[in-house]
């Protein structure tokens, strides 16, 4: 059986709803997760996802802010919803798919515009969140697959320019060996990185501050799909759907596609 998985910041679902639909007519993956929702349980366009085969819908939303959202055109169960951020924001939501295995869908915070803890109390937040995922993670003995968007690019090839970046939020050193712990917490493999070794060029992300974003490619990779070795062993492709960018309306993000044979 194949199994298709896609992640995507999309940065509000019904502002680019249109776009969400033509991903999905054209990429058909069987499960989409979705960060950044900007929407309310209730107000989330739920509908059109159901007439697409979506009809296993679990949605953690938040009015203008965050959110995250699991489509399924398999059954899945909602496992667990953690509050990492220790704020009652919406910024995680963990499934059982059939078969046994989880699906983590996670949007970790931004963290502002200035890395240092005491002069910028979200760059703090951001950390603490890091810290919580990785004790749970230390604790985590399913086998699992974990996306979103994590909001740190952690090698020097996974940014536009290494030396200018390194005292920008998201590539900070504090904030690569946060998340390098928790990738080390579980073994867990990151898949773009399996299918696209390094120094390969593979963003996920580029600025709305660009008029034209091909322009200078001043792109991130913030966006990942880990897995841990036991179901990574079943992936047989991944993919960075770049063209999106250019879509009408877009995200700032561009999704991203594993395929397992399970």
């Amino acid at each position: 059986m194949s199994l298709k998985i896609a992640s995507w910041n999309i940065n509000s679902v019904r502002a680019r709803l249109s776009i969400v639909e033509r991903f999905l007519d054209e990429e058909r993956p069987d499960i989409l997760c979705l960060q950044e929702t900007k929407v309310t349980d209730d107000l989330f366009p739920g509908g059109s996802f159901a007439a697409r085969g979506y009809v296993h819908q679990i949605v953690c939303g938040q009015r203008m802010h965050h959110g995250v959202a699991i489509l399924s055109k398999l059954p899945v169960e909602e496992e667990e919803r953690h509050d990492w951020q220790a704020n009652g924001e919406a910024r995680h939501i963990g499934v059982r798919l059939p078969g046994g295995i989880r699906l983590e869908n996670v949007y970790i915070p931004a963290g502002g515009d200035v890395p240092d803890r005491e002069a910028n109390p979200k760059f703090g937040q951001k950390l603490d969140f890091i810290a919580r995922m990785t004790r749970w993670s230390e604790a985590c003995r399913c086998p699992t697959i974990m996306v979103g968007d994590f909001n740190v690019a952690p090698l020097e090839c996974d940014v536009w320019s290494h030396k200018q970046l390194l005292t920008v939020v998201s590539h900070t050193p504090v904030e690569v060996e946060a998340l390098t712990a928790l990738q080390a917490s579980n073994d867990w493999v990151d898949l773009g990185r399996h299918f696209h070794p390094a120094p390969g060029r593979l963003h996920t992300w580029w600025s709305y501050r660009s008029p034209d974003w091909t322009k200078n490619d001043r792109g991130r990779r913030l966006d990942h799909m880990w897995a841990t070795p036991d179901v990574a062993a079943h992936a047989v492709a991944h993919a960075v759907h770049e063209p999106c960018r250019s879509w009408e309306r877009p995200s700032d993000h561009v999704p991203l596609v594993t395929e397992f044979a399970v």
